[in-house]
């Protein structure tokens, strides 16, 4: 499977014109997610700061064992 440099070239744009689609499709999700995160936590700071002590002792609790 030898191939010159051209043909690498063009498999890369080919490659660069499937990938760079499902990149800003992931970014766009990410985006989209973040924003209801936010807005959850800015709906509920209460549940989400136990959650995160919550979280924390059970780190804690498993790190202490070890």
């Amino acid at each position: 499977m030898d191939m010159n440099p051209k043909q690498v070239a063009d498999r890369a744009r080919q490659l660069q014109d499937q990938v760079l689609p499902q990149l800003d499709e992931a970014r766009q999700n990410l985006v989209d997610m973040n924003h209801r995160v936010v807005s959850f936590i800015r709906a509920n700071p209460g549940t989400c700061l136990l959650g995160a002590v919550a979280v924390g002792f059970l780190v804690g609790r498993i790190a202490s064992r070890r």
